[in-house]
């Protein structure tokens, strides 16, 4: 039974329910489709397709992450990021229904990808992505996001783009044919919005309304937009008098469960995009799930996220809808309102679907500008610039690496830049590890501790070099550890034992290991004994495997630098 709910982690908390956890199932469930009706369809135009493709994508996906996933606060659905990289992915696709197959295709794809990573435990593959390329990437995509409903806000036809200089040049060159009531109509949702999420809270909790019900009122500041937008457009019919564009008829009904035609030609021009989508999608949602599970003390596994993922996708594309994936500010208010287990997720995906079944009339008049006035608020607070500054005062090549990721995607677009960035962090950590960290270290006072001679206070033998090696042995630095033990021992010409202290070593390769074994029988030419102090039991068990001790010579392994060096001062210099 433990296996089958690791797999089907639902059998895990229906066979556990408990009465207690049902309110807020249900509150958090209701709250959470507050938001996401009008955010499934403000996303899903930002990814240049129907608005009820959004709502679609907010369906299955959610049933079947309840089933499979591992977190039970997680809201998956359309987020804004993996919404641009679906725009972006679909830009070079003419015609709506070839972008609608399109959007299908990435979403099985990226689905079949996340799910066989997930088979073959590749969650670590989440590392590569390190965290000041993510902050990078998602502070561009943001503005990116921001500027690209720049069309919707002022009523404007501004040709499709994912680069943001493309954009605000057109702008700029065609502002005069900005439509003023769609612009003054934005504008104010937008302040609408602002209000909403800041002030409004304070404002309630100080007329005396529960904090409970002050939350609540506070996360329904995009259906109130969406309200207030349609409802000034059909009272003033701004659509016929002054040309403000609106969503128009959403067919009504739940979306056929069909499995998506496949185009094998278009499927292999989307399958790098949906590639980068799978990943993007699971570094942000695994991200929110660890962070919202250590709250409750809960624990998130990767590789079923994955596994979890995957199906939503694949359920996302047979349901006609897009990519989806975990969301930060919708996992949190999920998270607030109460939700204690997957039912919040499912009682979500059932009212959408009576949305869909019964309400989508309601937004015939929708003005498309106040979608995009939901789109720039809440893609807003993920421009982070403090994180630029933290990052730079930390460490400078991480700054780096995140500044050079957030200028790649606004010059060369989401996809490049994020593929610029990964290779930049993994060229970066390669060549820091290229060049470890090497301290050569000494006795503190009378005790057992040994310390970098160029930090503290220390007592050293003449005849004895104790050398501390603070990284994994590889093929990119076993040139570099050669040349500094040959370097070492060229400086201190009296010593006649060089004692590796092994002790931040967990891991030897092949490349590294026929470097030592050269350096050792390099440097028992040259009257130099080499001995290995505080070697792991993983690395121990490798070293016996090959026939690396045997080059040993007289050289010893010791349980400990103190041992070590013990021993060799009782036996003093060969001289003495």
């Amino acid at each position: 039974m433990p296996i089958i709910t690791h797999y089907l982690p639902i059998l895990d908390w229906l066979g556990n329910y408990r009465r207690a956890d049902l309110p807020g199932d249900l509150i958090a469930g209701l709250i959470v489709t507050i938001m996401l009706v009008p955010q499934g369809m403000a996303y899903a135009m930002l990814a240049g397709l129907p608005p009820q493709v959004g709502l679609y994508a907010s369906v299955l996906p959610l049933i079947f992450y309840a089933v499979f996933g591992s977190s039970r606060t997680l809201a998956v659905g359309p987020v804004a990021v993996v919404s641009l990289m679906t725009a972006s992915a679909l830009a070079d696709i003419g015609g709506t229904e070839n972008q609608l197959a399109g959007a299908l295709i990435l979403a099985l794809a990226s689905g079949l990808l996340l799910l066989i990573m997930g088979v073959a435990r590749l969650g670590f593959l989440v590392n590569f992505l390190s965290h000041p390329v993510i902050s990078g990437f998602t502070s561009a995509a943001a503005l990116v996001i921001g500027f690209s409903q720049l069309k919707h806000l002022l009523g404007m036809e501004i040709p499709r783009s994912h680069l943001l200089s493309d954009i605000i040049g057109y702008v700029i060159d065609e502002a005069e044919s900005a439509n003023i009531v769609t612009v003054a109509l934005g504008a104010g949702l937008v302040a609408l919005l602002l209000l909403w999420r800041g002030p409004l809270g304070g404002l309630l909790l100080g007329a005396g309304v529960m904090p409970a019900l002050t939350a609540s009122i506070t996360k329904a500041g995009p259906l109130a937009a969406v309200i207030l937008g349609a409802g000034i457009v059909w009272l003033f019919g701004l659509d016929q008098s002054a040309g403000v564009k609106i969503v128009g008829a959403i067919p009504a009904g739940l979306p056929s469960l069909q499995w998506p035609g496949i185009d094998m030609e278009m499927a292999r021009d989307l399958l790098p995009a949906a590639a980068l989508i799978a990943l993007v999608g699971f570094v942000e949602s695994v991200s929110v799930a660890k962070s919202l599970a250590a709250k409750r003390r809960q624990t998130i596994d990767a590789d079923q996220e994955l596994r979890a993922l995957g199906v939503a996708n694949i359920g996302a594309a047979i349901s006609g809808g897009y990519p989806v994936t975990g969301g930060f500010s919708r996992s949190v208010v999920n998270f607030t309102a109460g939700a204690n287990t997957g039912l919040a997720a499912i009682v979500t995906a059932l009212l959408i679907a009576f949305t869909l079944a019964f309400l989508t009339p309601l937004f015939h008049f929708l003005p498309k500008a106040a979608l995009a006035a939901i789109i720039v608020v809440a893609v807003a607070k993920l421009v982070d610039y403090r994180s630029f500054i933290r990052t730079w005062r930390y460490n400078g090549l991480d700054g780096f690496s995140q500044a050079a990721t957030f200028a790649a995607v606004l010059s060369l677009g989401v996809e490049l830049g994020i593929m610029i960035g990964a290779a930049l962090a993994i060229a970066l950590y390669l060549w820091r590890t290229s060049r470890p960290h090497m301290a050569v270290v000494g006795r503190v006072g009378e005790t057992e501790h040994f310390r970098n001679i160029l930090r503290h206070e220390v007592k050293t033998l003449p005849h004895v070099l104790a050398l501390r090696v603070d990284e994994n042995l590889y093929f990119a630095n076993s040139k570099f550890l050669e040349e500094h033990l040959f370097a070492a021992v060229a400086d201190h010409r009296r010593i006649e034992h060089l004692v590796l202290i092994c002790s931040a070593i967990n891991f030897i390769d092949a490349s590294a290991l026929e470097s030592l074994q050269n350096t050792v029988l390099a440097l028992h030419e040259a009257g130099v004994t080499v001995h290995l102090a505080e070697v792991k039991g993983p690395v121990m068990d490798m070293l016996e495997k090959s026939d690396f001790l045997s080059h040993l010579g007289a050289g010893e392994i010791f349980l400990s630098t103190h041992e070590a060096i013990d021993k060799l001062e009782r036996a003093g210099p060969a001289d003495a």
